[in-house]
C-alpha cells in the first residue's frame, strides 16, 4: 500500500478523489482488500482513537489517534464515527463534554469539531472543520457525530461528505472544496417542525435517493427527500427514546439504535417491531449502556456498539453473542479493551443501504 505524505490542499483533494475511485472498486488491489475486509473498525470514543482489529485474535492491526485530548494532526478527541473508504479512513472528531472520560478539562470540555480523511500512514489528507473551534460559519462545525463519504448525491455529481453536525442542528453535504451544497435542519435552531431537527445523530442515503436521519432528541427516525419533504417517521409506535443511528435493511425494514431504551430495534414499514435486542440484561452490565450503533451483517447477525458497556459485540437473530471485543462494563485501553466505543463496522460488510447499494462479496 502506498505511503503518503501530508501535502498541499490541492494534492490532498486529489488523494481524496482517488479514495472515491477506490470506493467504487477501481483502485484497491485484491491483496489490500483481503488484508482489511472482515476486520472491524471501531471508534473507541473515550480512548480518543480509531482502531482496526482482527476479530480472530482481538489484536489491533491499525490505529489513528495518540490518545491526546487536544485535537491535532495525529490525534482525535471523542471520536464517534469511522468509515473505511478504500485505503483511506473517514473519521468524525466529535469532541468530549466536561465530566466524561478522555477529557482532562472538567470545565470547558475537549472540543474537536472536525471531519477528516486519513491515509494508511495516519496523515490527514482532507478535513472539514477546524481543530477545537466551535462554530457554524464556513469550514466550521459543532459536535459532528457522523459522516458518510458519497460518490454521488441526488442533484450533485462527484464525491461529497455528508456530515451530521449535531450541535448546529443540521445535516450538511459538503463537497471536497469545503462548500456546503445541501442542508437539512435549521442552523442553530432545534425543533420538530418542517425542516427542523433536534440533536441529529446520523444520516444515511438510501437507494431511492432519500435521506434517513436519526433525529435523536426528537426520539424519531425520519426519511426525507433531498427536497426536504418528510416521507416517513419511525418511532416504533412512539417507544423510541434517543435514536442514535438508523439504517435501511435489504428487506425494507429499518434498524434503529434506541439508546435510551438500551436496545436495538428493527421496525417494518408500518413502524412495528419485528426484532429487538436489549443490551443491559447481563448481571455485570451497566444499567444504562446506551448502545449507539448497530449494523446488520451479511450473515444476518447484528454488530452492536454497546457504548457504556465498553464492548462491541456480534449477536445472532436468536440473541446469542458470537463475538465480543472489550470486557463488559470494564473500560480500558489494553489488549481487548475499549472505553465507550461509539461505532463499529466490519470492513467490506455493511448492508444498511448506502452507496453503491450493493453487498460486497
Amino acid at each position: 500500500m502506498a505511503h503518503f505524505q501530508l501535502r498541499p490542499a490541492s494534492s490532498r483533494l486529489a488523494l481524496a478523489i482517488a479514495g472515491a475511485i477506490a470506493v467504487a472498486g477501481m483502485a484497491v488491489s485484491p491483496i489490500a482488500r483481503a488484508q482489511s475486509e472482515g476486520n472491524i473498525l471501531i471508534a473507541d470514543q473515550f480512548n480518543n482513537r480509531v482502531i482496526e482489529i482482527n476479530p480472530a485474535t482481538h489484536h489491533v492491526v491499525w490505529t489513528f489517534g495518540n490518545g491526546s485530548d487536544v485535537p491535532g494532526p495525529h490525534s482525535v478527541v471523542g471520536v464517534n464515527d469511522a468509515e473505511r473508504i478504500g485505503p483511506l479512513t473517514l473519521i468524525s472528531g466529535t469532541g468530549t463534554p466536561p465530566g466524561l472520560p478522555g477529557c482532562s478539562d472538567t470545565v470547558n470540555g475537549c472540543p474537536d469539531n472536525r471531519v477528516f480523511i486519513v491515509d494508511p500512514s495516519g496523515n490527514i489528507v482532507w478535513q472539514y472543520g477546524q481543530a477545537g473551534v466551535t462554530g457554524d460559519g464556513p469550514n466550521q462545525l459543532n459536535t459532528p457525530v457522523h459522516s458518510l463519504f458519497l460518490i454521488s448525491f441526488p442533484g450533485h455529481t462527484g464525491p461529497h461528505v455528508l456530515i451530521t453536525d449535531q450541535g448546529n442542528q443540521r445535516v450538511i453535504l459538503v463537497n471536497l472544496n469545503h462548500q456546503i451544497v445541501w442542508q437539512y435542519g435549521t442552523t442553530g435552531m432545534a425543533g420538530d417542525g418542517p425542516g427542523q431537527l433536534s440533536n441529529p445523530n446520523s444520516a444515511e442515503v438510501l437507494a431511492n435517493g432519500h435521506v434517513l436521519i436519526a433525529d435523536e432528541s426528537n426520539n424519531r427516525v425520519i426519511e426525507i427527500t433531498t427536497g426536504g419533504k418528510l416521507v416517513k417517521t419511525f418511532t416504533d409506535q412512539g417507544t423510541v427514546s434517543g435514536a442514535a443511528f438508523a439504517s435501511r435493511l435489504a428487506n425494507g425494514d429499518t434498524l434503529i439504535s434506541d439508546a435510551n431504551n438500551n436496545r436495538i430495534v428493527e421496525v417494518n414499514g408500518s413502524d412495528h417491531t419485528v426484532w429487538q435486542y436489549v443490551t443491559n440484561t447481563a448481571a455485570d452490565s451497566n444499567p444504562s449502556p446506551a448502545p449507539t450503533r448497530a449494523v446488520r451483517l451479511q450473515n444476518g447477525n447484528t454488530l452492536i456498539s454497546d457504548q457504556f458497556n465498553d464492548r462491541v459485540m456480534e449477536v445472532t437473530h436468536a440473541g446469542k453473542i458470537v463475538f465480543q471485543q472489550g470486557t463488559i462494563n470494564a473500560p480500558g485501553s489494553g489488549f481487548n479493551q475499549l472505553n465507550g466505543p461509539y461505532d463499529a463496522k466490519v470492513i467490506g460488510d455493511f448492508t444498511g443501504l448506502t452507496p453503491p447499494f450493493s453487498v460486497q462479496p
